[in-house]
């Protein structure tokens, strides 16, 4: 079963971007998700169970080296969809 998620992240500092782009470069190195980033959200694609494993992973990362940030997340079935992302 595929698994397309929409995150969008918002750490809670002053200096915001770095953070985001990390987390972003940081799914990016994994091959068997595809990525695409826009300016408001980054779609993730992949099998579900290891894709919710990797996010769940990165943002554990995240909050580790950031300290608080928000995680807005939307998960849809990616077997249902009628357009590739």
């Amino acid at each position: 079963m595929k698994l397309a998620a929409e995150i969008s992240m918002y750490p809670l500092k002053d200096q915001y971007i770095q953070p985001i782009q990390d987390f972003i470069d940081r799914l990016n190195t994994y091959e068997n998700l595809k990525v695409v980033t826009t300016a408001t959200s980054t779609t993730v694609c992949g099998e579900y169970l290891p894709t919710m494993q990797l996010l769940a992973e990165e943002m554990q990362r995240s909050h580790e080296k950031v300290g608080q940030a928000i995680f807005v997340c939307k998960f849809l079935n990616g077997d249902k969809m009628t357009n590739e992302i």
